[in-house]
């Protein structure tokens, strides 16, 4: 039996975090800081890929009147807008 391969998105978002921390909290040089928002960019399109990627796959598995299950895709929720206390 062969062994999980290491979370490629798990490494990845924690790269993206880094690279955000970075850029936010330290006085780089204009080309360290181009490069680090370009390798966040393509973390960040890599991740949101995955995610899509994972959404597809989500079903719903659901009791039907004869308590059988059965599957449907998973719809997301659409958020409702918060609407500001008067």
């Amino acid at each position: 039996m062969t062994r999980p391969r290491t979370n490629d998105f798990e490494k990845s978002f924690q790269q993206l975090e880094k690279i955000v921390q970075r850029l936010e909290s330290e006085e780089l040089p204009i080309d360290e800081s181009l490069e680090l928002f370009e390798e966040g960019i393509r973390l960040s399109r890599f991740c949101n890929q995955k995610l899509e990627e994972v959404e597809k796959k989500i079903e719903l598995i659901l009791a039907d009147a004869k308590g059988q299950p059965r599957v449907e895709a998973f719809e997301p929720e659409e958020p409702e807008e918060e609407t500001a206390p008067e």
